[in-house]
């Protein structure tokens, strides 16, 4: 089936999304909620349920399975409550029904239900007959989820290691699985052959003889190789991937996977060029698979779709990369987070967002999880880090443990943000007796990580005014480099009519096209690592970079051709983003040759 928008909404950290399709599945959007934080769901089940006045019974941690149970519970509410908003705005629909004209007015301009409902409205209201469209012709958003597949924590009962299914992605797959929602899971941060092997568990990701399945798989790729890699895997499985979500290596919200030098317009050009031979090579492994297992092998051919996310800011962007990458839809992701109506910010966080700048918006080693994480500086989770800092007591008390997966110290795993970790980890350090600024540079490294396992649920705890005892108040928050080109909060009406060009929200004239903002990205992380590798360059660091610079490289010849040759797209900005193009071609020139250079000396 069609979308009913050409866009979708992310997942954004943990609770900045975990409520949205609340906010926006009746008007036909597609969003994602996290499933990493069971804790903050089964608060705001208990929220939600007395303010619709629904029956509650806790889940607590004494439960067997509660983990999985919770997160069970949470998408059932969420889906019945959504429900609700949906089939009251067809009952209620009307000519002047408020909730139906906010519908009918947000889609694009191109949508065949917006240009039926003109024609239905022309000669006046009908009432009747309008229920009948609505009840026909409209349709409510997907409720989607998010496991990041590397973060399946082991987990213990009174240190007896529990079996594999109860880590912390097995449980969560095992809750969406469970759950009454027909919608998708977004699978991202790369393979898990234990989880993805689990998947074949559930019948609901099996399709029935029309090819239709209750539960559809999201793959999360930088690339096309690993598109294929971990489809082909999950077809051994007899697991079909619905969607190939693109997002961009480093222009893009939260952690940043860097891909080796891949740009986002060369990887949309190839699954371009290679769909139909992805769609043969994987469909004849799952079908294989299908025979050998002797499940329903449906009647109709199934496919796929393509989407793209990271960094996108017009309308002019949106629209070029679904028709020239015949893409399926595109991915918003931070501009959204100053919009309320969709997802849930707390005010001083809000603020903080409107007013960031280039200069506030960075890529930081600040994770856990040892990837690069896009951050705003003078976030409050990062302050509160400093003043533990110092105090001489770095490391968070790691209440939540979700990303406690460092067995250097235990068995059990700890955070590299905690404060046992740190505590070790600085013992260890001082026993080395380094030099002073070796010290401190390695001193700084273990200090810098940040508890955003807790920090990036606060925001929804403290939007609600819910207990933050356990947690703190600290905010973390994790915005894309787009983040500084929008400077108010929005209403969904004023979003969405900016994505399809009906308004302007870009708050300033010199905002980068998204190719050059992402190349500049790319130059700038080549050139930290071309640093780092200053003090010691092993044979493996220098092949890396030199693949890195060579993709580079091809990225941007590729972008000359598409900017000379585009015609329909971008002609206001064509001779300026040519000119950058030759520039960053110049930088990274004169990178290639220090890169040698190293070689050479080491």
């Amino acid at each position: 089936m069609k979308n009913t928008h050409s866009f979708h909404i992310p997942v954004m950290g943990i609770g900045f999304t975990i409520d949205t399709p609340l906010k926006v599945a009746q008007y036909g959007m597609d969003s994602v909620i996290s499933l990493v934080d069971d804790i903050l769901l089964e608060k705001l089940r208990k929220m939600y349920s007395e303010k619709f006045e629904v029956s509650y019974h806790e889940i607590t941690d004494k439960i067997e399975d509660f983990r999985a149970k919770r997160i069970t519970a949470y998408l059932n509410l969420i889906s019945d409550l959504a429900e609700v908003k949906f089939e009251s705005l067809k009952t209620m629909a009307s000519e002047k029904s408020d909730a139906l004209l906010a519908y009918v007015n947000m889609l694009p301009e191109d949508s065949k239900a917006k240009q039926e409902f003109k024609k239905l409205t022309l000669k006046g209201i009908n009432t009747s007959e309008i229920k009948k469209w609505a009840n026909k012709k409209l349709h409510m958003g997907s409720i989607d989820v998010n496991i990041m597949t590397k973060v399946d924590k082991d987990n213990y009962i009174k240190k007896e290691k529990l079996a594999v299914e109860y880590n912390d992605a097995h449980a969560a797959l095992r809750g969406f699985a469970h759950s009454k929602l027909s919608s998708s899971v977004v699978l991202s941060a790369g393979m898990n052959p234990r989880l993805f092997a689990y998947m074949a568990q559930f019948s609901d990701f099996f399709p029935d003889e029309n090819g239709q399945f209750k539960k559809r798989i999201i793959l999360k790729v930088s690339d096309y190789r690993s598109a294929l890699i971990q489809g082909k895997f999950l077809a051994k499985k007899g697991l079909w991937v619905s969607e190939y979500r693109i997002e961009s290596g480093l222009n893009c919200g939260g952690h940043a996977f860097a891909t080796d030098g891949f740009l986002l317009g060369p990887v949309l050009s190839e699954f371009k060029l290679k769909r139909k031979e992805l769609q043969e090579t994987i469909e004849g492994v799952w079908h294989q698979e299908l025979l050998n297992t002797n499940r329903v092998i449906p009647e109709k051919p199934v496919t796929f779709k393509v989407t793209a996310q990271g960094g996108v800011g017009t309308d002019e962007e949106h629209t070029f990369l679904l028709n020239h990458y015949n893409l399926d839809s595109i991915g918003w992701g931070s501009p959204f987070l100053l919009v309320p109506e969709a997802t849930t910010v707390d005010s001083e966080t809000l603020t903080k967002l409107a007013k960031a700048k280039e200069k506030d918006l960075y890529l930081s080693d600040i994770s856990p999880l040892g990837v690069p994480f896009n951050n705003l500086k003078n976030n409050t989770k990062d302050l509160e880090k400093q003043v533990l800092i110092n105090k001489g007591r770095p490391g968070s008390s790691c209440p939540k443990k979700f990303v406690a997966m460092n067995t250097e110290f235990k068995d059990e795993g700890m955070c590299t943000a905690s404060r046992e970790y740190q505590f070790n980890k600085i013992k260890d350090l001082e026993k080395q007796n380094l030099p002073k600024q070796d010290y401190l540079k390695q001193y700084n490294k273990i200090i810098e990580k940040s508890c955003t396992c807790v920090g990036l649920g606060t925001s929804a705890l403290l939007a609600y005014n819910l207990d933050t005892k356990v947690e703190g108040n600290g905010v973390s928050v994790c915005p894309g480099p787009n983040m500084a080109y929008y400077d108010k909060t929005m209403s969904l009406k004023n979003i969405t009519d900016h994505i399809y060009g009906r308004a302007n929200m870009v708050s300033r004239t010199d905002r980068p096209n998204l190719f050059i903002k992402e190349l500049d990205i790319y130059i700038e992380y080549l050139k930290n690592k071309v640093e780092d590798a200053k003090v010691l360059l092993s044979k493996k660091e220098a092949k890396y970079l030199n693949t890195f610079s060579k993709n580079l490289k091809a990225g941007i010849f590729y972008y000359q051709d598409l900017f000379k040759n585009v015609s329909y797209s971008f002609k206001d900005s064509k001779l300026q983003i040519l000119k950058k193009l030759e520039h960053s071609e110049l930088v990274l020139n004169q990178m290639c040759c220090d890169i040698r250079n190293l070689e050479i000396k080491g």
